[in-house]
């Protein structure tokens, strides 16, 4: 596993993370405490120094996951957290967000003593608060690095006027958006300002939410029922009856050169640029394994050329979020 650097101020990270979200639900049930750590330790072991969780992750119960996974490599790995949102006592879901500069110094507390660290390598805003400047923000967090509470700060579904707002006060040294093969809005104007400004991409669901990587697309209608994605277009039974036309095609066309739908999505992702790190996520070591295999890929240019054919943007069919998750994407 190789290293990449995200932003100009010495963040460092292997090419490829980890996020942690679905180890405590959200697309199934919570996995056993015991896989888990097996996961996330496996992880370690080949060669991964990049974990990404949040406080909204359970709520709160992927940061202890994860904290006690990786305390006995504290000093070889990286890991990131979020601040931003509402939520209210016993909620699983945000009822909003909240980046109000108290709000911000509370959650950093309590993530610090949940992961139990000294010190949060990234801290990104989840989601921006159109009730709360982005300066005040950035400075916010600022003053938590200075404190030695954190180290880089990140932002996460930010637009471009947003990146260059808070880049202003204090630098960004991530940007945090969904991005892969099916959605690809940040390379439009995000992408280009992070590249102007010096700041390390990081493209979660890089794999569709496991859509590209053929078995979730396969599962259709019997995803749980407390599996989120039931609510996403994408994921509606019309919609993805015409995507999963082109899965089909990405997975002939990655058996074709001797590799998985998942790593061929992975790869192409790697081969955007050496400022993008890919945060897969996975409950099962098996595809652990698999993801990280993208990582020794070498594609050409006809190679990509060829991917982006196989599954172009244009038939995608469906909206990434409903409604409401939309309205809280600021690109």
């Amino acid at each position: 596993m190789q290293s990449r650097k995200l932003g100009s101020q010495g963040l460092e990270v292997s090419e490829i993370g980890f996020g942690c979200m679905g180890l405590t639900g959200v697309y199934n049930a919570a996995v056993p405490e015991a896989d888990g750590l097996a996961v996330l330790n496996r992880a370690v072991e080949l060669g991964v120094t990049f974990f990404d969780t949040a406080e909204l992750y359970g709520p709160f119960t992927n940061e202890k996951l994860v904290g006690k996974a990786l305390k006995p490599v504290r000093d070889r790995v990286v890991i990131a957290t979020k601040f931003g949102f509402k939520i209210e006592p016993g909620a699983t879901r945000p009822s909003g967000t909240d980046s109000r500069p108290e709000h911000i110094r509370e959650v950093c507390d309590a993530s610090l003593q949940r992961l139990g660290v000294e010190t949060i390598d990234l801290l990104y805003q989840h989601r921006v608060d159109p009730q709360v400047p982005i300066e005040d923000v950035a400075g916010t967090v600022g003053e938590l690095v200075k404190a030695g509470k954190v180290r880089f700060f990140g932002l996460s579904e930010a637009g471009a006027e947003t990146i260059r707002k808070a880049d202003a006060v204090h630098p960004v040294s991530a940007v945090q958006s969904e991005y892969s093969l099916w959605t690809r809005d940040v390379e439009k104007q995000v992408l280009p300002t992070c590249r102007e400004l010096g700041i390390g991409f990081v493209p979660y669901s890089p794999l569709g939410r496991g859509f590209l990587a053929g078995s979730a697309a396969r599962a259709g209608s019997s995803l749980s029922q407390n599996d989120f994605r039931r609510a996403m277009p994408r994921w509606q039974d019309e919609a993805m009856a015409k995507n999963r036309s082109l899965v089909e095609t990405l997975t002939a066309l990655a058996k074709s050169k001797g590799h998985t739908p998942a790593q061929l999505a992975l790869a192409w992702l790697l081969h955007q640029g050496p400022d993008i790190v890919p945060i897969p996520g996975t409950t099962k070591i098996g595809r652990l394994d698999e993801n990280l295999g993208a990582a020794g890929i070498r594609l050409s240019a006809d190679d990509l050329a060829e991917i982006e054919r196989a599954v172009p943007e244009s038939a995608v069919e469906g909206g990434r979020y409903d409604a409401g998750g939309m309205a809280m994407v600021n690109l």
